[in-house]
């Protein structure tokens, strides 16, 4: 088990077994904990009850946490995002039943901001500015579009340098999945040191701190502030925009993400016409006569539009 697991069960085990005689004071915590515990036996994982109880405590230093009313006002009057409010708001419904109070759930509906989508340059001058490990693992979320949760964790048991694959675990409600690797990936995961079956030894929250670091410091460096809006997550964005760009097959983009829903996977539509139409709206068209001239066509990467009469018609981007 790891030690984020170990932690947290630690904590929820001091928390069920604390005394009744405790002062209120202490009584907020002791439940948040024990909402952790029941979070972590009923299979909940380790980032989402570090999470959970992360906000709770912090809202426990707001208002009093065991009063819905209380803590209702507190995040209407908050200088809060709205999706922020939406997260709170959900987690808190969660601690309510583990105490066995209800209360008249606000409604902060989730607004969707479309997320930054870097050029790819922008994310080379980032692992070209890291170390090796970082280099690496920015790499590998470039190449696999994995959530961190997926590739943090990861074992050298679940990539093949020779057949250039990697196993991808999946998180949350996705889909595992077996992804192609470049021989540069392959080459850059070589040289990490092997100290144990996990290839990178630092856990998810440092390697977050890590790169908002190599982030922060490469935007000043380079006077670039958009370098700013990347997070760990953008490279998954990228990487769902650019292989529907290349491919025009969401299903495609489904199965490399490893969506269980194609609802997850269809933001990709929108992102892509948008930032690659506004780059160029100007197509190349030809017209295929024959079964040959087709494959010409489809091997130098234009799309088929449609047919008429014996001729097909395609287009490419300029």
């Amino acid at each position: 088990m790891r030690q984020g697991s170990r932690s947290i069960s630690h904590l929820a085990k001091q928390a069920s077994s604390t005394e009744p005689t405790q002062t209120n004071q202490n009584l907020p915590i002791s439940n948040i904990l024990n909402h952790a515990w029941q979070l972590k036996r009923n299979g909940r994982k380790d980032s989402t009850i570090t999470t959970a109880t992360a906000r709770l405590k912090r809202l426990n230093k707001l208002c009093d946490i065991n009063d819905p009313e209380a803590v209702k006002t507190t995040i209407a009057l908050a200088q809060w995002k709205t999706n922020t409010k939406h997260l709170i708001t959900k987690i808190y419904k969660g601690y309510l039943k583990s105490i066995n109070k209800t209360w008249t759930e606000p409604q902060y509906n989730r607004e969707f901001t479309p997320p930054y989508i870097p050029t790819e340059q922008e994310i080379d001058n980032l692992i070209a500015s890291a170390r090796p490990t970082t280099a690496t693992l920015i790499q590998l979320l470039k190449e696999t579009g994995a959530r961190i949760g997926e590739i943090a964790p990861l074992e050298w048991s679940q990539i093949d340098t020779t057949r250039l694959t990697i196993t991808i675990k999946a998180e949350k409600n996705s889909n595992s999945r077996i992804l192609p690797i470049t021989p540069k990936l392959a080459a850059m995961l070589n040289n990490i040191p092997k100290e144990n079956n996990k290839v990178f030894q630092t856990p998810t929250h440092g390697i977050r701190n890590t790169f908002m670091e190599l982030r922060n410091r490469t935007a000043k460096k380079l006077n670039n502030p958009k370098l700013l809006q990347i997070h760990l997550h953008t490279f998954r964005h990228w990487k769902g925009t650019m292989e529907y760009h290349e491919t025009k097959s969401i299903m495609h983009v489904k199965q490399i993400l490893g969506h269980k829903s194609i609802n997850s996977t269809i933001i990709y539509i929108d992102i892509e016409a948008a930032i690659f139409q506004q780059i160029n709206d100007k197509w190349i068209c030809e017209v295929a006569h024959n079964e040959n001239e087709e494959k010409e066509l489809i091997n130098a990467g234009f799309e088929h539009i449609n047919n008429r009469a014996e001729l097909s018609f395609y287009r490419k981007r300029k």
